[in-house]
Parts: structure tokens; C-alpha cells; sequence
């Protein structure tokens, strides 16, 4: 089974926009009240019997369970008689911010992430159809959704052939409201074989990325361009009263130009997965947790750079043009040689030129980086260096590696 998620801009009615207000505060408040129940029931099991607080403590009965995803499902069926609000709502749009909140509860314990916090008006943002319904979904530029009918979108690409909507997400950003259609087709996709041209990447800070050819590619600062005129937005708004409508309209501002920033970011992101990936085989690079360099001294500058999320988006982009790529052992890629596998000792930073004592084989040191990544990659892969540059017929290897090569040399030459 293939999932594909595209992502259309919508444009909906001023009836549809109240609508879509109203079930995010409803979402908001079921959320809320499934958090607010789970956290008395872990509080009231924290402190011995003979040891309770002198001036509050949760008293809930020693028999009663846990509230579960099944147990907060099933009351919120029985909840409904008492707070008509809740009828309001698509029964499984709440159902689904139940099932989200055990995912977070789950995930807390599985990947270490932090406890679930309460949700403002702000904070609640999207909700999830998981089921559309039987008959026509989709119509033109149109698709239907329950209780809100049909709503336009821009539709800026097609819906690829063989693929049904299963599932939409009704996204509320700074700059209008987003629909995220999940796509699903009944057919399995072979993973990648690996063969053709294999090229090393390395990420870093003086260079955002360096590649084994010797491509070197700067670095934007997407937030350092407009940090001033953010600064000077969040400067205004502390003068701001809390709760008012002046307020209000700031805190919109300031999130449009973030989200600015965000979209230039990952537009710039997509682009140069897709021109690493030209004429490309084989990708590689390293497995660093770019969580730890967002702690560090630079952190400012690693989250403008986004390494994480362009390395995730070039996975995606790899297995979508058919591209190998696959993650080396990050140690030590600075400290040996590509030519001879000599260890060179530690650089500093400021050293930014790789010359080996022993070969006096001499490059960029973010290049040689990259070419010890590429040799990591290809000896994984039970080959040899040489064997990758004389190829094995491939497009990108062997003879036509050499040809294009030589082309290049007789263009220059001509000029």
C-alpha cells in the first residue's frame, strides 16, 4: 500500500470559515477535557498513603481504570446527552483528537518527548475527516466534506492516477486555511537498488552542504534577513494589551512572517534535493541527531539552516526520482584522508583546508568530508571506490562519466 499526502490551498465561505472555527473549538475543548481527566488520574496515584498533601489532594477511587482512548471514546458517546455542543461535531472528528491524545501519551514513553500541554484557541489548529463518506468526493476544483460541503481549492496539481482520497486534514495556518488529502493506492514499490553515480554529502555551518564532486553550496539565512523586521514586530506587540483586538491582528502579522520563512525555507529545501539528485545514482550521508547542534553554541543558526527537515525532504525526494540514498557513521569524517584512509588528526574550526601529511592530497575540508562519507557509503555497499568511478554502464558512470568529462575540458578549452 503507497500513502502519498498532498497539500492544496483552500478557499472557503465565510459560512464554511465560522464552521471550521467552531469544530477546532470544539476539538479544542474535548481535548482539553481528556487531558485535564488523565492528569488528575496520575496525580492521585503519585503520593503514598501515609505521606498526602496538607493542602490539596486528587481523590479518585483506588478502582477506577485508567482513562483510556476506548474509555474516553465510550464517555464521550454517553457526554453527548449532556452537552448538545458535542452533536455539533462530526462524531469521528472527535473520536480522532481522542485517538491523538493517547499518541502523545504513547510517544512520551516511546520516543522521551514531553508531556502533553493544554490547548488555547491558538494552539489547536487542524482536525482530521478520516472518513469521507460513499459517492462523489471529488468535483473539479470542489471536494465534499462532512457537514461542511463542498469547498473549493486551488487545485495546483492533479490527483495521480490510481489513487483515492481517504482521509482529509483541515489545516489552519497564518496566510488562510490548507486541506492535506491523504492518498492511497494498492500497489507495492520495490525499495531502490543501488547502482549508478554515488556521491557524498556533508552539512555544515561555514558551508550549508558539500558534495564529493567539489560542489560547494552557501548557506541562506532565511530568519537572519528578516529578523529585523521581526524583532521590530515583537518589540510592539509586549506593549499590547492582552486579549485585545490590536493584539490580535499582531500576532497574525508576526505569523505570517514566519511562516514566510518557513515556506521560503522549505521551497529552498526541495530545490536543491531535486538538483543533488540529477544525474545522480547513489546518495549519502551522515546520521547525525541534528537535535544536539540545536543546543549547542550555534543553535540559532542550525534551526535557520533546517538541516533535519532538508534531510528528510531529500530522502523523500531520493526515493521518489529513484535515487540510492542511505546514512554512514558520522565519526571522524573530518579527521581522515579520502585518498590514503590516514587519520590526520582533529581540525580546528578555523582550519578550513584538508591537506594530508602522508599523500599530500589537499581540498576543502568540507570536501573531503563529503568524499570520506561517499567511500563509507560504497564500501558498505561491498564495492570499492574504483569501481563506482569506472561504473558499470550506468548513466552518470563508466564511459559516459568519462565522455561528459571530456566534453566539459574540449568546451573549455574552445572558450
Amino acid at each position: 500500500m503507497l500513502t502519498l499526502t498532498y497539500e492544496y490551498k483552500a478557499k472557503p465561505t465565510k459560512e464554511q470559515i465560522k464552521l471550521i472555527e467552531h469544530i477546532l473549538d470544539v476539538c479544542r475543548k474535548v481535548w482539553n477535557f481528556a487531558l485535564r481527566e488523565r492528569k488528575d488520574w496520575l496525580n492521585s496515584r503519585k503520593c503514598p498513603v501515609n505521606a498526602c498533601s496538607i493542602t490539596s489532594e486528587y481523590i479518585i477511587p483506588a478502582d477506577a481504570p485508567y482513562p483510556n482512548y476506548n474509555t474516553q471514546a465510550k464517555a464521550l458517546t454517553q457526554a453527548k446527552k449532556q452537552y448538545p455542543e458535542l452533536k455539533t461535531v462530526n462524531a469521528q472528528v472527535l473520536q480522532q483528537v481522542l485517538r491523538k491524545l493517547e499518541t502523545a501519551f504513547i510517544d512520551m514513553k516511546r520516543k522521551g518527548m514531553g508531556f502533553p500541554r493544554f490547548k488555547n484557541r491558538y494552539r489547536m489548529r487542524s482536525y482530521v475527516y478520516p472518513q469521507l463518506g460513499e459517492g462523489q468526493i471529488l468535483r473539479g476544483n470542489q471536494i465534499k466534506l462532512p457537514q461542511i460541503g463542498w469547498m473549493e481549492y486551488v487545485k495546483s496539481r492533479d490527483i495521480p492516477d490510481g489513487f483515492t482520497v481517504k482521509q482529509v486534514r483541515v489545516v489552519r495556518k497564518a496566510s488562510g486555511y490548507f486541506l492535506m488529502f491523504t492518498l492511497e493506492c494498492n500497489v507495492n514499490v520495490p525499495d531502490t537498488f543501488p547502482a549508478g553515480y554515488a556521491v557524498g554529502l556533508d552539512l555544515g555551518l561555514d558551508k550549508f552542504a558539500a558534495t564529493s564532486d567539489g560542489t560547494l553550496v552557501e548557506r541562506p539565512r532565511f530568519l537572519t534577513q528578516l529578523h529585523g523586521k521581526l524583532k521590530l514586530l515583537q518589540r510592539r506587540l509586549k506593549n499590547k494589551k492582552k486579549g485585545s483586538s490590536n493584539r490580535h491582528k499582531l500576532n497574525r502579522k508576526i505569523a505570517r512572517l514566519h511562516q514566510r520563512i518557513s515556506d521560503t525555507r522549505k521551497d529552498w529545501h526541495f530545490k536543491l534535493a531535486h538538483k543533488l539528485c540529477d544525474d545522480t545514482g547513489m546518495i549519502f550521508v551522515e546520521d547525525i541527531d541534528f537535535r544536539v547542534w540545536a543546543k549547542g553554541m550555534f543553535c540559532k543558526h542550525t534551526l535557520d539552516a533546517g538541516f533535519g527537515q532538508f534531510v528528510s525532504i531529500l530522502q523523500w525526494v531520493c526515493w521518489k526520482r529513484g535515487v540510492y540514498f542511505a546514512k554512514v557513521d558520522k565519526d571522524y569524517t573530518s579527521q581522515v584522508c579520502p585518498q590514503c584512509d590516514t587519520h590526520t588528526g582533529k581540525k580546528e574550526l578555523k582550519d578550513r583546508v584538508h591537506s594530508c601529511p602522508e599523500c599530500g592530497y589537499m581540498t576543502h575540508r568540507d570536501v573531503a568530508a563529503a568524499q570520506v562519507i561517499r567511500n563509507r557509503g560504497i564500501n558498505a555497499l561491498g564495492r570499492s571506490v574504483v569501481e563506482n568511478a569506472c561504473g558499470d554502464g550506468l548513466t552518470g558512470t563508466g564511459d559516459s562519466l568519462v565522455k561528459s568529462q571530456r566534453s566539459k575540458k574540449k568546451g573549455g578549452e574552445a572558450r
